[in-house]
């Protein structure tokens, strides 16, 4: 199912996410990726204006430190995995209207983590499309 077009504003937002979650690999990455879908941090970038969106990733990165603790202790993934799963969160955010914690709560970091090589080739829709379907499947087998 397709969505709206993101512009060319958003998906620079959609840079900007990617690029503040490839600087997170000093951080267990399940656990920063959690926290920040969770965040105020997310829910200011979900707005259709805030001044956050603008300050960049290291504002931003001081802003997610302001607000939790990142645990160094766990899994670390590569940046060209965080940066995608920051990218294709944000773009999910744009093109389908929904906000950041209903997005993890549909595609949490493991699953993302997990479909990362099938998926970070595709049409950024057609991964979403994919996801949200895994997650129609798992909660079939319930």
């Amino acid at each position: 199912m397709l969505g709206r077009l993101c512009d060319s504003i958003q998906l620079k937002l959609c840079d900007i996410q990617g690029r503040l979650f490839e600087r997170f690999t000093a951080y267990a990455s399940e656990g920063f990726i959690r926290d920040f879908m969770n965040s105020e941090v997310a829910e200011h970038l979900d707005s259709p204006y805030n001044k956050l969106q603008w300050m960049g990733e290291e504002y931003l990165i001081d802003g997610l430190g302001d607000e939790r603790a990142l645990d160094t202790e766990g899994e670390r993934h590569s940046p060209e995995v965080l940066y995608w799963i920051g990218y294709l969160y944000r773009y999910w955010a744009c093109a389908r209207g929904e906000r950041s914690r209903r997005i993890y709560r549909q595609a949490p970091a493991k699953t993302m983590r997990r479909n990362y090589m099938a998926f970070h080739a595709l049409d950024p829709d057609v991964a979403i499309d994919d996801l949200i379907e895994i997650r129609r499947q798992r909660q079939r087998r319930r």
